[in-house]
């Protein structure tokens, strides 16, 4: 499969030094991981921190062709903080080379042919790179749209949301931007559930799936289907990167027509996998990925949700 992801390069400035980013980035890699194409489209400056990531993209076998450089602005920086639970805190540097990514004649060629399109909400700061979204979204006409929806602060209004929900097949968010969206689209509802059912009405999903960290994913379709699994129990290290892991996870399954749980299963294990590593691209085979479904891990549920899980 070809998997573009549309969005942000950056560099996560944790508190133990600076690691390479930024949600469709690291999605991208996680798809290669799996052995689908994962493409991503960005833009880096011709700067220290962009030299350094670039090598670094080399280094990680991850095609740079879609890697746009900037003269004038700088590469993107993230400070990241976690509190006492490890829960992290973003400032998202504003003004930087992804937001001028543009489109160019190599990129209208390359869409089309895209068997996914991944994309966010903070690559739509400004009117250059919400334009070339916008047309690329419209070139790839037999993708599947997945809407990783990502609400940083200070990153997105509510057209932005609007638009990109009209634009998605497949929504993937948190529990907390479910009832984000929940409250400002005035959906009936106060459970993953229902509101995954009110999005996927009012917004012509194919499906919606709302994750909890390590108490797991709820997916519900169209079509009917539903699903919940619970998360893995895992010693969290750094919880960057592990949402963009399990969309990959996710996405990978659904693609190849899966049922919604067996999306959910995998997607889950990447996202414990990596929360339970420093930074969001150490590597991770799929040899360890399958060792890893395979142990007898602990499981946390999300209690809500419970009735939605499914039996052998």
């Amino acid at each position: 499969m070809k998997v573009l992801a549309f969005g942000e390069i950056l560099w996560d400035l944790l508190p133990t030094g600076p690691k390479l980013g930024g949600a469709p980035f690291n999605f991208a890699y996680r798809v290669n991981s799996l052995g689908d194409s994962g493409i991503i489209v960005s833009r880096l400056g011709r700067d220290e921190l962009g030299r350094r990531a670039y090598d670094q993209i080399v280094s990680l076998g991850m095609d740079t062709s879609y890697i746009q450089w900037d003269k004038a602005a700088s590469t993107g920086t993230v400070e990241v903080t976690l509190d006492e639970e490890k829960n992290p805190d973003y400032f998202i540097v504003p003004g930087v080379a992804y937001d001028n990514t543009e489109l160019t004649e190599r990129l209208l060629d390359l869409s089309p042919a895209a068997d996914c399109f991944c994309f966010g909400t903070l690559m739509q700061r400004t009117p250059t790179a919400r334009a070339t979204l916008e047309r690329l979204l419209a070139t790839s006409q037999q993708a599947v749209k997945l809407l990783d929806i990502n609400l940083r602060k200070n990153c997105y209004t509510t057209e932005t949301i609007t638009q990109s929900l009209a634009h998605a097949n497949v929504l993937k968010l948190n529990g907390e931007e479910a009832l984000y969206l929940a409250g400002l689209f005035d959906l009936p509802g106060d459970s993953a559930d229902r509101i995954a059912d009110a999005l996927i009405t009012q917004f012509s999903l194919d499906c919606c799936v709302v994750t909890f960290g390590d108490r797991g994913a709820f997916g519900d379709c169209a079509a009917g289907e539903k699903a919940y699994v619970p998360g893995y129990k895992v010693d969290v290290v750094d919880p960057c990167g592990s949402g963009d892991a399990f969309a990959a996870g996710f996405i990978y399954r659904y693609l190849r027509d899966e049922p919604l749980a067996n999306c959910c299963e995998l997607g889950n294990a990447m996202g414990a996998m990596v929360a339970a590593q420093p930074g969001a691209t150490m590597s991770i085979t799929r040899e360890e990925i399958d060792q890893f479904m395979e142990a007898d891990h602990a499981r946390i549920s999300e209690s809500s949700l419970r009735k939605f899980t499914q039996t052998d």
